[in-house]
């Protein structure tokens, strides 16, 4: 047998123990694609094109080499894979599995972020920090949470489950378990008392408090204006 052959078999087997690997370990990751977007259509298109699961992997490979207390390497290739993917994940940040990133460009996940089980995040969401300090300084992010395109998640905050980020939104404050949040700063529109299940990646039409507010009033004047306009005609005409 050729040289150049007993090359080309090694690659190939290497290359198909590689990909079943991936298959069995990233099987929560790619399960998610799957469930979560419409038009994830089959197996070899994922694994090919998904840069937000190329940056998962990525992602699990240096936080191992991190936590082995590995220098360099770890922020290395986390580098080449913010260029290869427009994801940047530090690979200090600790995330469960599950996690899937829509479309993914300038998504941010910060050094001290941890993400919980079946998170999901949309393009251009930042998990970032609020200033200098060291230790703990960026969120933490509960189970099924869903945060939407543009969203800001800043600070040592705590977004608890099932919680919802509404698109473009800037969250400053801890977040309670089962709420949506929209806005600028992050306000609280509503709070579910109960679990349902699956998982609501609507992240755009959602309540805001504060137009609801504004339309009550506005409908509260208008309902006092005919009041007064009545008043006036009845005085005038006895």
């Amino acid at each position: 047998m050729p040289w150049w052959m007993v090359v080309l078999l090694t690659v190939l087997a290497i290359g198909l123990v590689t990909l079943a690997w991936i298959v069995a370990y990233f099987r929560p990751e790619i399960r998610a694609c799957f469930e979560r977007d419409p038009a994830a259509r089959n197996l070899v298109e994922v694994l090919l094109t998904y840069a937000g699961l190329h940056a998962v992997i990525d992602h699990r490979i240096a936080h191992t080499l991190h936590r082995l207390g590995v220098p360099v390497l770890p922020r290395l290739l986390m580098h080449l894979s913010r260029w290869a993917t427009g994801i940047e994940i530090h690979p200090a940040a600790t995330i469960g599995r599950g996690l899937f990133i829509d479309h993914g460009m300038g998504v941010v996940i910060g050094e001290t972020a941890v993400l919980g089980d079946n998170v999901t995040l949309f393009q251009g969401v930042t998990l970032g920090g609020t200033g200098k300090e060291r230790g703990k300084r960026h969120p933490t992010v509960g189970r099924n949470v869903v945060i939407g395109a543009g969203a800001k998640v800043l600070g040592n905050i705590t977004i608890g489950d099932n919680a919802v980020i509404g698109a473009n939104a800037v969250v400053i404050r801890d977040v309670p378990p089962h709420s949506t949040v929209v806005g600028v700063p992050g306000r609280i529109a509503k709070t579910k008392d109960r679990h349902f299940p699956g998982i609501n990646l609507d992240h755009t039409h959602l309540p805001d408090p504060l137009t609801e507010r504004l339309e009550a009033l506005q409908h509260e004047i208008d309902q006092i204006e005919h009041h007064l306009k009545e008043h006036r005609k009845s005085q005038t005409n006895p």
